[in-house]
């Protein structure tokens, strides 16, 4: 009896399936969905940080407050209430995300990854603000952030999109692409006194928050000082579960609690790219 009605469920789903087929607006949603909650990891900011992680029933309602020299700022609301994106358009959504102005013209805070969303392409950039018109509302209105000045500007080889064809020509593009939206170089290259950039991937940019002040990892492909020596299994696991080589649990911001959820082909071409990344043993 329990085999019939296996069977007879699974017919059900069929016919289910086949009489509401998928759209090409759903396939848009999910792809955003995984670029938001996996590879960019947007909640690793933009979701309140509760004593035990991310508080997901407030999923992207804003978050972290960031308090520098520069700047003053706090993860603004993601979600369709009117205190985030509601009112916004779409194009006002992707100009924000790829040249970081708001839509009254002003700039975004520099800690907004925007000189790395240069390279998303117009089919993901899509893909982001369809899903994030599905996005429950939250009602949180954030702080008035304090930042004068421009965007940076878009980081090495990530000035334009990398356009779907170039990533399945090339599996380094695809990492690349992978690596730079997801924007590793964010917080593993130090910035200097003055602005500007460190060594590319070399670490030793202090990240204070909730958890401390921790500080980055050296990612390059330096065999003792970087990730040379470790296996693309111990590089996968960091990145997915916070776990490094030696057992030691990373600190975060680290987003594994969001990379965990990345594909095994995107993850080996992370890994692809990472390999070709320059050694160095010191930011």
């Amino acid at each position: 009896m329990r085999n019939i009605l296996s069977r007879t469920g699974a017919a059900i789903a069929l016919v289910l399936a086949a009489s509401f087929p998928a759209t090409a607006d759903d396939d848009l949603v999910a792809r955003g969905a995984y670029l938001v909650d996996t590879v960019m990891a947007c909640g690793n900011c933009h979701t309140p940080m509760g004593p035990n992680g991310p508080d997901l029933g407030r999923h992207l309602s804003g978050g972290l407050h960031f308090d520098t020299p520069y700047f003053t700022v706090t993860a603004s609301n993601l979600t369709s209430h009117e205190t985030g994106l509601g009112t916004w358009s779409d194009d006002e959504i992707k100009r924000a995300i790829a040249t970081g102005h708001r839509p009254d013209g002003s700039a975004l805070a520099p800690i907004m990854p925007t000189s790395f969303y240069h390279v998303l392409t117009p089919r993901d950039l899509d893909a982001v603000v369809a899903y994030l018109r599905t996005v429950p509302p939250v009602d949180n209105a954030v702080p008035v952030p304090r930042y004068e000045g421009p965007p940076p500007p878009a980081f090495p080889g990530a000035e334009s999109p990398i356009l779907e064809d170039e990533q399945d020509a090339d599996p380094l593009r695809k990492g690349f692409y992978l690596v730079t939206i997801a924007h590793c170089m964010e917080c593993h290259t130090k910035i200097n006194e003055g602005g500007g950039r460190g060594t590319m991937g070399a670490g030793g940019m202090e990240l204070p928050g909730p958890w401390g002040v921790a500080v980055s990892a050296n990612i390059t492909s330096h065999p003792e000082a970087g990730i040379g020596e470790w296996s693309d299994e111990e590089i996968i696991r960091a990145i997915t579960t916070g776990v490094s080589r030696d057992e030691r649990p990373l600190s975060p911001p680290m987003g594994y609690r969001y990379y965990a959820g990345i594909a095994p082909d995107d993850l080996a071409a992370m890994v692809a790219y990472l390999r070709t990344v320059p050694a160095a043993d010191a930011p």
